[in-house]
C-alpha cells in the first residue's frame, strides 16, 4: 500500500511540474488563452466554409466575457492587418500587445498547413515547409521540389502531364517528341520538348524560367516562347519575357537562397517561404535597403542573424511561429 501511495504521489507531482512548465512556457511566449481563442475565431468566421452554428457558438462565447470581446476586437482588427481581410473601418493604430502577433501568427500558421495537407494527399509527390526534394519520373526527367510544394503526375500514352498543386519546381526534361511534357500550375501552362525551366505557383512575379533549351508558355495574359537564360514576368496582365539569371534563382535546388541587389523585403518574404510561421517586416524603410549574398535556405534563423548584423536590422523572435523585423532602437 505505501508504495502504491508512493508511486501516486510521484505521479501527482510529476503532473504538477508539467503543468507548470506548460504555463512558464506560455508565459514567456506571451501568449494568452483568450488571445489565441480570439484568434482562431477571426480564423473561422473569416473561412469559406463558416457556418450558422459556428456564428452562433461564437456569439455565445463573445458575450460569455467582456475579455472576449476585446481580445476579439483586437485580433479583428490584427487580421485585417495583416492583409486577410479587407478593412472598411478607418485605422485604429497597432494592436496593444505583442502576444496578439503571436496568436495571430499560430493561427495563419495552421491554416496554411491545412491547405498544404489538401494539396499534399492530392498529390504523388510533395515536400515540406523547409525542405527540398528530389525524384526521377517514370521517363527519365528529373523533378525538384521546393519548400512546401507538391505535385500531381498526370502522365498518358500522349502526354506527360504535371501538374503544380502549391510551390515551385524545376524540371531537367528528357526530349521525347511523341509527348510532349507539359506543367500545369499557378494559372499557366508551359510545354517543353528536352529542356530544363521552373514554374512558381505561388503568384510570384516572375512564375517562369528557362535554363536550358526552350519553353512554349501559355496563360490569360497570352503565350510566349521563353529561351535559356531568360524569365517570364507577370505585368499588366500580360506575359513579358526578360533576361534572367535562372542559375541563380534555381540555386535553392542545391539548399543555397541567392540575392544580388535584392530589397530586403522581398529577401524576408523570401525566407519565409522556408520556414514555419510569419517573418514581419516593420520598417517600410528598412525594407528597401538592398542585400547582397547568399544563405542556406535550411537555416533562415542564421540567414536572419546574418541580416541583422550586416544591416543594423533589430530581430525579435517573439515565437517560433513570429519574428519581427525593425529598424534598431
Amino acid at each position: 500500500m505505501a508504495g502504491r501511495d508512493g508511486t501516486e504521489d510521484q505521479k501527482a507531482q510529476e503532473a504538477r511540474e508539467a503543468r507548470e512548465a506548460r504555463e512558464v512556457d506560455e508565459a514567456e511566449d506571451g501568449e494568452d488563452p483568450v488571445e489565441r481563442e480570439a484568434a482562431a475565431w477571426v480564423a473561422r468566421l473569416s473561412s469559406s466554409d463558416a457556418t450558422e452554428a459556428d456564428r452562433r457558438a461564437f456569439e455565445t462565447w463573445h458575450g460569455a466575457d467582456p475579455a472576449h470581446a476585446a481580445a476579439y476586437a483586437e485580433m479583428d482588427a490584427l487580421w485585417r492587418k495583416l492583409g486577410h481581410l479587407p478593412d472598411p473601418r478607418p485605422r485604429k493604430g497597432p494592436p496593444k500587445t505583442l502576444a496578439g502577433l503571436a496568436a495571430a501568427a499560430l493561427i495563419a500558421g495552421a491554416l496554411a498547413d491545412q491547405t498544404g495537407l489538401i494539396d499534399r494527399l492530392r498529390a504523388d509527390l510533395w515536400s515540406g515547409v523547409g525542405a527540398i526534394e528530389h525524384a526521377t519520373l517514370a521517363d527519365g526527367s528529373r523533378v525538384d521540389l521546393n519548400t512546401d510544394t507538391a505535385i500531381a503526375v498526370r502522365f498518358t500514352e500522349r502526354e506527360r502531364g504535371i501538374e503544380l498543386l502549391r510551390g515551385e519546381a524545376s524540371f531537367d526534361v528528357v526530349p521525347d517528341p511523341s509527348r510532349p511534357f507539359v506543367v500545369r500550375g499557378g494559372g499557366l501552362s508551359v510545354r517543353a520538348l528536352g529542356t530544363r525551366f521552373f514554374l512558381r505557383a505561388d503568384g510570384a512575379d516572375s512564375p517562369v524560367g528557362v535554363a536550358e533549351g526552350r519553353v512554349d508558355v501559355s496563360g490569360e495574359g497570352g503565350r510566349a516562347v521563353v529561351s535559356a537564360g531568360e524569365e517570364v514576368r507577370l505585368g499588366d496582365g500580360a506575359l513579358q519575357v526578360t533576361a534572367a539569371d535562372v542559375e541563380r534563382d534555381t540555386a535553392w535546388r542545391d539548399g543555397r537562397l541567392i540575392f544580388s541587389g535584392k530589397p530586403l523585403a522581398t529577401v524576408l518574404a523570401e525566407l519565409n517561404r522556408y520556414r514555419r510561421g510569419r517573418i514581419l517586416l516593420l520598417d517600410r524603410t528598412l525594407g528597401a535597403r538592398r542585400v547582397t549574398g547568399a544563405f542556406d535556405a535550411r537555416n533562415t534563423d542564421d540567414a536572419l542573424d546574418v541580416i541583422a548584423a550586416t544591416m543594423g536590422a533589430r530581430i525579435r523572435r517573439l515565437s517560433p511561429l513570429l519574428v519581427l523585423v525593425g529598424s534598431p532602437l
